[in-house]
C-alpha cells in the first residue's frame, strides 16, 4: 500500500473509533467509582436520536450536542436512582436500560427515520494541517473529533493529577474506607454516572451529527457493548483505551476495504470482523486472571448503603 492509502485508512480508523472512544471514556470513569453501567448502548442511541432531533428542528448542531448530552444524562440519572438510591442490581438495571433506550429511541425518532441534515465538517487547523502525513491525520477533523482529544487528556489529568481523581479511585477501590474519611460515596457515584451519561449522549451525537448525519434505528450498531469490552481490554487505563478504540475503528475500515478490493468472502462475514476481534481479545485477556483482578476496581458492581456502614 502506498503512503496515501495508509493515511486514508488511518484517518478513517480515527473517525470510526471516535464515538467508541468517547463512550468508553465515560464508562471507564464510571467503573473507576465502582459503578457498572451496562446501559451504554441505550444511552448512546438516545443521544443519537435526541441530538439529531435537536439539530433538525433547531437548525443548530450545537443545540443538537447539548440535547444529546442531556438525553444521556437523563438516562444515566434513571440508572442512578435505581441502582444508587434504590440499590437495585447494577447488571440487571443496565440491561433493562439498554432495552428501554433502544425501544424509546425508535419510538420517539420514528418520524425522523431517513431524514438528513448538514453535519459537522472538517475544520483544518492552519499550518498544522499542512504537515506531511501527520497534518491531515490529526489536524483536519470536525469539532467532535478535536473534542475527543481534549476529553482524553482532561480525563487522564483529572484521574491521575487531581484530588477529584483520588476521590474517584478511592470510592471505587474501598467505598467503606472512603465513607469513613468523610467522602460522600453516593454523591460521587451520582456525579460520575451523570458524566458518563453525558459522554454516552455525546458519542451518540457524533454518530448522527458527524459520522453519518442522519437518524436510523439502532444506528450505533452495538458500539455501546463494544465500549464495555474495551474498558476491560484497556485494564481501566486511558492510554490503552485510546489504542483499543482506534484499533476497533481500523478493523471496521479494513473489512470495508476488503469488500472494495473484491475479496471473495461474504460481506456479512467481513462485517463480523471487528466483533470477532473483540471476542478474541476478551478471551486472551481472560486467560490472565491475576492481571484482571489487579486491574479491576475492587467495588465494581457492588452496591453501597451508607446507612449500613
Amino acid at each position: 500500500m502506498d503512503a496515501l492509502l495508509i493515511q486514508s485508512l488511518c484517518i478513517a480508523a480515527l473517525k470510526t473509533g471516535t464515538p467508541l472512544l468517547i463512550i468508553a471514556l465515560g464508562e471507564l470513569i464510571c467503573e473507576k467509582t465502582g459503578v457498572l453501567n451496562l446501559g451504554q448502548e441505550g444511552m448512546m442511541l438516545m443521544g443519537a436520536m435526541a441530538g439529531f432531533a435537536g439539530a433538525y428542528f433547531s437548525g443548530s448542531l450545537l443545540v443538537g450536542i447539548l440535547v444529546a448530552m442531556l438525553a444521556g444524562m437523563l438516562m444515566a440519572l434513571l440508572f442512578g436512582v435505581l441502582t444508587l438510591t434504590l440499590s437495585t442490581n447494577q447488571v440487571a438495571t443496565g440491561l433493562a436500560l439498554t432495552i428501554f433506550g433502544t425501544g424509546l429511541s425508535a419510538f420517539l425518532g420514528g418520524s425522523l427515520v431517513g431524514s438528513t441534515i448538514v453535519g459537522f465538517k472538517a475544520m483544518p487547523i492552519p499550518l498544522l494541517s499542512d504537515i506531511p502525513f501527520i497534518g491531515p491525520l490529526l489536524f483536519n477533523h470536525d469539532l467532535l473529533v478535536y473534542l475527543s482529544f481534549v476529553l482524553v487528556v482532561g480525563a487522564w489529568w483529572v484521574l491521575h493529577k487531581t484530588r477529584a481523581g483520588l476521590i474517584i479511585r478511592a470510592v471505587g477501590e474501598n467505598p467503606h474506607s472512603a465513607n469513613a474519611l468523610g467522602i460522600e460515596v453516593i454523591k460521587v457515584r451520582y456525579i460520575v454516572t451523570l458524566i458518563g451519561g453525558a459522554l454516552a449522549g455525546l458519542a451518540g451525537a457524533y454518530m448522527s451529527l458527524a459520522y453519518t448525519p442522519m437518524w436510523m434505528e439502532n444506528m450505533t450498531a452495538g458500539r455501546g457493548w463494544i465500549a464495555l469490552a474495551l474498558v476491560v481490554f484497556a485494564s481501566w487505563r486511558i492510554g490503552y483505551l485510546v489504542l483499543g478504540a482506534y484499533l476497533f475503528g481500523f478493523t471496521s475500515i479494513m473489512h470495508l476495504m476488503m469488500q472494495g478490493v473484491g475479496v471473495d468472502i461474504s460481506p456479512n462475514l467481513l462485517a463480523m470482523t471487528p466483533y470477532v476481534a473483540t471476542v478474541v481479545v476478551m478471551v486472551l485477556l481472560s486467560s490472565n486472571e491475576l492481571r484482571q483482578k489487579l486491574a479491576t476496581p475492587m467495588s465494581l458492581g457492588k452496591p453501597f448503603d451508607p446507612k449500613r456502614h
